[in-house]
């Protein structure tokens, strides 16, 4: 290791152990930046937000959809991580932030996925892109069309690295709708809370654009962001205690408002807020008689969440209002909707989700009850004449 990378590694072990800023609950961050947004990951709720519907510049930030494409298609097996990407002469062409690729220079899918989401290069989103789409308009037409299925509805895609053009946009709302979307695919964190690393056995050097991945106790990721147009913007994930936050700041003038808003917002968030787990008394749930039907009762669940998100100041204030059918009538369908759950901490609802039926029961018909009437003299008669 070169006496360099290893201060830069002492460093970052150092920055790890610095403790994060404490907020009063209930008081906003004092931020600076034009617009900004911060959301719980797995239940999707906003916890604070700053002009977060206004249409801005989001620069490498956009690389979160590219990312998410690429994910999915890991997922689904349309690529493998091993197969080999050859690099065009327009990917090449890219500026901004790149690994100088030289046209039809290869590399795995793999590492071009490691240079987009660490480096932020623009040269490797462009090869993924064709490697996926056969161009980067076609894909970003498949970028377009996810954003629509993910209701960010006030984003337009017109390139897959977020280099200014016109009419290329979206908010801070919206990319934390598609930063939830990247993180439900884990394995990307194995890309994203890298620090540093290398291409070309070691000629390429690589350096996270996140410097919150080694300043900001558990920080996951996710993308930074830069242009003229744009500013300085961050995405930012990070969890602890069962919680996962995602930060969106977008326009900040320099890098330290950038980062130290980003890290300003994430603090709140924790010191503010706990997630806790969802937990129904014992016997709030029992089985619902059926009218009519060929079984007597039928059993039930709730479709709730794991966990609900709560301000601190509140722990140990979560209450539960269940409001059940007393029955219902045959025939009874599979995941049928026989009451609600209300989670709420004193007056104030938390959040309301429905309890289910586990399993269908036909209604009972005359040819059913003779069915059944025959089965049981039958099983009588057979009984008697084994004694």
């Amino acid at each position: 290791m070169s006496a360099k990378r290893f201060l830069t590694s002492v460093l970052a072990l150092a920055l790890w152990m610095l403790p994060a800023r404490a907020f009063a609950a209930q008081e906003a961050p004092p931020l600076t930046v034009p617009s900004a947004i911060l959301v719980e990951r797995s239940t999707g709720r906003t916890l604070f937000e700053k002009e977060a519907d206004v249409r801005r510049a989001p620069a490498s930030i956009t690389k979160i959809m590219t990312l998410l494409l690429v994910m999915e298609a890991l997922d689904k097996g349309d690529i493998s991580p091993d197969e080999s990407v050859t690099c065009s002469e327009y990917a090449s062409s890219m500026g901004g932030s790149q690994i100088w690729l030289e046209p039809y220079e290869q590399m795995t899918v793999h590492e071009l996925l490691k240079a987009a989401a660490v480096a932020s290069a623009n040269d490797a989103a462009v090869a993924l892109a064709e490697h996926l789409s056969g161009s980067e308009e076609a894909f970003v037409g498949e970028m377009n069309r996810r954003a629509a299925a993910l209701g960010m509805t006030e984003t337009n895609f017109v390139n897959c690295t977020g280099l200014d053009e016109d009419g290329h946009y979206t908010t801070a709302r919206d990319i934390a709708r598609m930063a939830a979307a990247l993180l439900e695919h884990r394995k990307i964190l194995e890309y994203t809370g890298i620090w540093m690393d290398e291409l070309r056995a070691g000629e390429t050097q690589l350096v996270n654009t996140n410097r919150l991945i080694v300043q900001y106790p558990g920080a996951t990721g996710l993308k930074t962001g830069s242009t003229d147009n744009a500013g300085k913007c961050l995405c930012a994930s990070a969890e602890r205690d069962s919680m996962e936050l995602i930060s969106v700041i977008l326009g900040a003038p320099e890098s330290d408002t950038q980062f130290g808003e980003s890290r300003m917002l994430l603090d709140w968030g924790f010191g503010t807020f706990m997630s806790v787990p969802v937990r129904l008394p014992e016997g709030a749930l029992s089985a619902l008689r059926v009218e009519h039907g060929v079984s007597p009762e039928v059993e039930v669940y709730a479709d709730g969440p794991d966990n609900v998100i709560i301000e601190r100041a509140d722990e140990g204030k979560l209450s539960y209002e269940v409001t059940l059918s007393p029955a219902v009538t045959a025939p009874v369908e599979n995941n049928q909707t026989v009451g609600k759950v209300l989670v709420h901490v004193d007056s104030r609802e938390v959040c309301t989700f429905e309890v289910l039926t586990k399993n269908a029961v036909p209604r009972m018909t005359f040819p059913r009850a003779a069915g059944r009437l025959f089965e049981s003299l039958f099983s009588v008669d057979n009984t008697g004449a084994m004694g």
